[in-house]
C-alpha cells in the first residue's frame, strides 16, 4: 500500500475524494448512486454486524446502535468522482470507512456491469482542514460541483450531494450538516453563501476543459 503522506487523526476533518480508473463512470444510473449512499450510511458504523451484502438476511439488526468510526459532514456523488468531507472518529476511521465503501461497492458495480478489476483510481486523496474559513470553502466547492461541471442548471435539481439536506429541503440520514451550518445565522445564508460563486465555479470548470482540450 502507497505511504500515506498526510496523516489521518482523530477529531480532525479531511476532504477526501477520488475517481473512477482512467476518469471512466462511476455511477451510470439512479440505482448505483442509490447503493452506494445505502454503502456510505452503513460503513460509518463499527463492528460487529453482518456484511453489507448480506444485510437483508438480518433485517432485524441495528447496527445503527453501535459507534461511528467518521462523520460525513457533507458530500457529492459525481458520474466519474465523488467528493467527501469527513471527520475522524476513531483510529484509522477514514481508511477504514473509504476502504470497505470501495470494495463493496465495487464488487456491487462489477457483478452488475459485468466487468472485473479496480473500479477506483489507487489510494483515495484525504487534505486536512484546517480553519472554519476552509471548512465552509471547501463545503461549497463540494456542493457547487453537479453545476459547476453542467450537469444541472440548479442545485436543487441535483439529488445526489447533501446540499438539499443543507437548505433543508430534505433529510439525508448520510450526513451530519450541524457543524457547517452552525457557521451560518440561517441554512437561507448557507444557501446564498454557495449559490453566489456558481457563474465563478462554472468559468473555472470551462477553463479547466479548454486546456484540456487544447492539449496535444
Amino acid at each position: 500500500m502507497p505511504y500515506r503522506t498526510t496523516p489521518l487523526v482523530n477529531d480532525q476533518i479531511y476532504h477526501v475524494f477520488n475517481r473512477g480508473v482512467a476518469k471512466l463512470p462511476i455511477f451510470t444510473d439512479k440505482r448505483d448512486y442509490n447503493r452506494f449512499l445505502e454503502t456510505i450510511y452503513y460503513y460509518q458504523f463499527q463492528g460487529p454486524k453482518p456484511q453489507f451484502s448480506q444485510l437483508n438476511r438480518f433485517k432485524d439488526f441495528k447496527f445503527e446502535k453501535n459507534e461511528k468510526i467518521v462523520e460525513i459532514l457533507c458530500y457529492c456523488l459525481m458520474p466519474n468522482h465523488y467528493h467527501f468531507l469527513i471527520k475522524q472518529l476513531q483510529e484509522n476511521g477514514i481508511s477504514e470507512f473509504i476502504n470497505k465503501i470501495s470494495n463493496s461497492y465495487t464488487k456491487f458495480f462489477n457483478a452488475k456491469h459485468n466487468r472485473i478489476g479496480p473500479l477506483l483510481q489507487g489510494q483515495f486523496k484525504a487534505v486536512r482542514i484546517e480553519s472554519d474559513t476552509q471548512l465552509i470553502h471547501v463545503s461549497r466547492y463540494i456542493h457547487l460541483n453537479p453545476i459547476a461541471s453542467f450537469l444541472v442548471k440548479n442545485l436543487k435539481d441535483y439529488s445526489w450531494s447533501s446540499y438539499l439536506a443543507y437548505i433543508g429541503l430534505q433529510i439525508d440520514r448520510v450526513c451530519t450538516n450541524d457543524i457547517i451550518l452552525s457557521l451560518f445565522k440561517t441554512k437561507k445564508k448557507y444557501e446564498q453563501f454557495v449559490l453566489d460563486q456558481v457563474e465563478y465555479a462554472q468559468s473555472l470548470e470551462t477553463v479547466k476543459h479548454l486546456l484540456i482540450d487544447g492539449e496535444d
